[in-house]
């Protein structure tokens, strides 16, 4: 009689427990990744937020829109100032200077936020604004692009575009309502950047985009952004 070989039931059991051993450390390694990513973003908010209001409280001025900001921050240019107005806006919006970008310069040189920031005009550069763990730039104006846009006008910190739906969703349930057009965190069609530095605008409201109704999308769409509302 020929013998025939093959694998045991034992054998073949443990290959797959080994499988599944693997595919467990995988998937559990992209949560983790997820997780790690989630509380970065959430990190920076929080940073520029802590920033914003410390900035406040100190010179009872906001930063980018601070008139005096030459006079009581060092290494801050007159040009630089804003109109003190009350509103962190940009030329488009009718300010002499895009204030929305002289936050950072207010921010670094007064010692509120690591880096250093020098403001020039439109469009961001590293050397003039921070950006998102995405790589894209943060945005701090007073605006309503944020939600269906076409809500009332609020400072607000943008995130920038580039990031999946499933992690905005994430987030918004930790530190909101899990609500994209509601609260606190809510999502932004914000590109991530203006004029060259800008990238493709995120979209919301519908089926296949960021966010249908009142339900952040899933399966993650990936070109999605949000805000943190002041």
């Amino acid at each position: 009689m020929r013998r025939q070989a093959g694998f045991t039931l034992i054998e073949i059991a443990i290959v797959l427990v080994i499988i599944g051993l693997l595919l467990g450390g995988v998937l559990k390694g992209q949560e983790l990744i997820t997780s790690a990513r989630v509380r970065n973003l959430i990190s920076q908010q929080d940073g520029v937020k802590a920033a914003y209001f410390g900035f406040l409280d100190r010179f009872r001025a906001l930063p980018g829109d601070y008139s005096l900001a030459s006079t009581n921050i060092a290494n801050v240019a007159a040009g630089a100032n804003g109109n003190g107005n009350g509103q962190i806006r940009s030329v488009a919006g009718g300010d002499t200077i895009d204030e929305y970008i002289a936050v950072w310069d207010h921010l670094s040189k007064a010692g509120f936020i690591n880096g250093s920031y020098t403001y020039a005009a439109l469009p961001e550069t590293p050397a003039t604004a921070p950006t998102s763990p995405y790589a894209r730039y943060i945005q701090v104006i007073y605006d309503n692009v944020y939600a269906a846009g076409a809500g009332a006008l609020r400072h607000n910190i943008k995130t920038g575009n580039g990031i999946p739906s499933e992690l905005l969703s994430e987030i918004d349930r930790k530190i909101d309502d899990g609500n994209p057009v509601t609260g606190v965190f809510q999502f932004s069609a914000y590109p991530g950047g203006t004029g060259a530095s800008a990238g493709t605008a995120p979209t919301g409201g519908a089926a296949g985009t960021c966010y249908n109704g009142t339900t952040w999308t899933a399966p993650t769409v990936s070109n999605c952004g949000g805000a943190s509302l002041l």
